[in-house]
């Protein structure tokens, strides 16, 4: 039988049909799914630790026999002891909750333990208790040593299952074809697929290891760098875009109208996105741009170029509340252009009359620009003649929604995207390959600094209390919280919901202050009348979970009090910080934590020091990993499962410059047909129009 990486991994000999469904709760259902559940982790058992030798603090292999079993409770942990012997001494081993192994050792069992020695801190005696992994061995089993994988498994799949498994997998397999061109293994120093492959689950030494992951590395980081600028590459060599003119009488006639001049970075970025609208190929550009640069002003001229071309504009938001604002502000700002201006969101196409009169006026080009929710992507609607897409906190839409968006048009539209989250450079590179990216950083001016402090729980008295005189002052103030109500696996934690915040501030010392709670379980026609009646301060606490962090404009919101500011990291608070410091008055964010240690008051300590959104992504990445912007629902790409985009940066760079050079310049089909192929099987859909084409 032929050899089918997609065939079922019950083809592999010691995977059945129970342990086939244990899988995949880990989404491993393939051979190639269980041939890439890459180890996350290994144990070096090369050498056994003669018992008597065991030092504390020390990670030890030992091997022995079992006598003295005995379980106890204690401060409502459930303890097994064991005393683990060979032939040089003894050692006592402890299992904290899991009182399961009682039925599997015994007196006399032999064992193998993995783990640090540390002293028993009840009875003070040498004791195993940071065990990392253990095995029952046969009487008179022969003990394999090497660098052993650890893989991530539940409580149905041990160790032992994937080892032998994946062991079993590699025997049955061929050779693995390399997927990268002769030339590049050579210039790049590579290891053979294949023996990367092997060698990634049982590695003869460090070095091997080491040789195994930066070639897997790199294939991970150069297939994603070819899937997305093949999607370029189609979009330039396969779809002619519109050309716009230079800028006219109605671009002019905006600028001049300004009240303010237009920063350095901002002018720069327009410039840059009207050379993209008066090239003959589609314009595919990032704007990243921190909370407050102005990013709106360069959507609006851009909206405006396409519409003196003769061409319709959409702007596409994440929320009926920015989708308002948004609207409102096209509107003042436009009405003396000629420009018609319309909103298209959930609550005006929940009536017949309203949506179909609207939809009648996109499809006849008597709307100009049409400023909208997720209600754009609706069936229905569909534009005379749609030149420019916008879509605003591009993190909030998925790859998916921003092509659904454009193929609203019958011509190929130029896009924008915006993003007010600023995202390292690392993960631009990797996130937004496809797209050319303008970065603005400078602020406008007079946009004065929101001061940041951090306090502990035995300050939240005074805090609210410096709230209550902003208020009192005629200024108004957000309270953030995490969490919306008390779990049940929350009640051990102190952690205060929105919920139970604002009942403490309503009836306690805001008492007679006008007070509101929002949160996302809310009705959005609810969140609506308490966000607009905040914006017209009618409302002068707004108690909140983080549906604020994507809001309307407040500039009287002086003050942001954040409970158990340690929950967040360190772009969300920056997100949330920005919802203050937007008018004239002095701002103050408050960070409220208990936590005085770690990584949490490391990013707590980089809030206070720091402004710039962009220093603050980079060192949230080095904190937190790539794991928060690496989530499928924020752009539509898989997890990496070798690379990790902040420590193999050079790797990144290396993967992209050559998946460059080869997508450029290569016109080999074969070579191109072989990519399409493993980028199907790796990632699925997720290059799915670069592999129909």
């Amino acid at each position: 039988m032929k050899f089918n990486f997609e065939d079922s991994v019950m083809y592999v000999k010691g995977v059945g049909p129970a342990r086939a469904k244990a899988l995949e709760s880990l989404n491993i259902r393939t051979m190639y799914d269980l041939l890439t559940h890459y180890p996350r982790s290994y144990e070096d058992q090369r050498n056994i630790t003669p018992i008597a030798h065991a030092r504390i603090d020390e990670q030890v292999v030992l091997v022995g026999r079992l006598s003295n079993i005995s379980f106890h409770t204690a401060r409502n942990l459930k303890i097994l002891n064991a005393i683990l012997s060979d032939a040089s001494g003894s050692i006592q081993i402890t299992w904290f909750n899991q009182e399961y192994l009682l039925k599997k050792l015994h007196d006399g069992t032999r064992l193998m333990v993995i783990g640090k020695v540390k002293v028993n801190s009840w009875s003070g005696v040498l004791s195993v208790n940071q065990i990392n992994s253990f095995a029952i061995l046969e009487p008179n089993e022969e003990i394999s040593l090497g660098i052993k994988p650890v893989y991530a498994s539940t409580a149905a799949l041990n160790q032992s299952v994937f080892r032998v498994a994946i062991k079993n997998l590699l025997a049955k397999m061929p050779p693995i074809p390399e997927i990268l061109p002769a030339e590049l293994i050579r210039e790049m120093d590579l290891m053979s697929l294949d023996a990367a492959i092997r060698a990634i689950h049982f590695p003869a030494s460090e070095a091997e290891l080491a040789q195994s992951r930066r070639r897997l590395a790199f294939d991970e980081l150069f297939l994603i760098q070819c899937g997305l600028m093949l999607i370029k590459r189609q979009s330039r060599d396969e779809q002619l875009g519109i050309i716009c003119k230079k800028n006219g009488a109605l671009v002019n006639k905006l600028l001049t109208s300004l009240p303010f001049k237009l920063t350095g970075d901002q002018s720069k970025t327009f410039a840059t996105v009207a050379q993209d609208m008066e090239s003959k190929f589609p314009m595919r550009r990032l704007i990243q741009g921190d909370v407050g640069s102005g990013k709106t002003i360069i959507a609006m001229l851009a909206l405006v170029k396409a519409v003196e071309n003769g061409y319709q504009g959409a702007m596409m938001t994440p929320t009926e509340i920015l989708a308002n604002q948004h609207y409102e502000t096209f509107t003042k700002m436009l009405s003396g252009l000629g420009i018609k201006v319309g909103l298209l969101s959930a609550k005006v196409t929940r009536s017949k009359k309203l949506r179909e009169e609207i939809y009648n006026q996109i499809s006849g080009g008597e709307l100009d620009i049409v400023i909208g929710t997720h209600a754009l992507l609706q069936e229905g609607v569909n534009f005379a003649k749609l030149g420019l897409i916008i879509t605003d906190e591009q993190h909030r839409f998925g790859v998916a929604q921003r092509a659904a968006l454009g193929k609203k048009s019958a011509v190929v539209p130029d896009m924008i995207v915006m993003t007010a989250t600023p995202i390292p450079r690392t993960m631009t590179l990797t996130i937004y390959g496809d797209l050319d990216v303008s970065l603005i950083k400078e602020m406008p001016p007079g946009r004065k600094p929101v001061k940041t402090s951090v306090k502990t729980i035995r300050s939240r008295k005074t805090v609210y209390e410096f709230v209550k005189a902003e208020i009192e002052q005629g200024r108004q103030a957000y309270v953030v919280c995490p969490l919306i109500e008390r779990s049940e696996s929350e009640k051990l934690n102190y952690i205060d919901p929105a919920e139970e915040i604002y009942q403490q501030l309503s009836r306690g010392i805001f008492k007679n202050i006008p007070c509101a709670l929002i949160h996302g379980k809310m009705k959005s026609a609810d969140k609506d009348e308490i966000m607009t009646r905040f914006r017209d301060g009618e409302i002068k606490l707004l108690v909140s979970t983080t549906v604020i962090e994507v809001g309307v404009d407040v500039p009287n919101a002086t003050v942001m009090v954040i409970e158990n500011a340690e929950r967040f990291g360190l772009s969300q608070l920056h997100q949330l910080r920005g919802r203050v410091g937007r008018g004239s008055e002095k701002s103050y964010c408050i960070l409220i934590s208990n936590s005085n240690q770690g990584d949490a008051r490391a990013r707590l300590d980089l809030m206070e020091s720091t402004a710039d959104g962009f220093e603050l992504a980079e060192e949230d990445l080095k904190l937190r990993g790539p794991g928060e912007f690496f989530g499928e629902s924020q752009h539509g790409l898989p997890d990496l499962k070798v690379a990790n985009v902040f420590r193999d940066l050079h790797t990144l760079i290396e993967a992209r410059n050559a998946a460059e050079k080869f997508i450029t310049n290569s016109a080999d089909l074969d070579y191109f047909n072989r990519l399409r192929q493993n980028l199907a099987l790796a990632y699925g859909d997720k290059f799915k129009q670069i592999n129909e084409a």
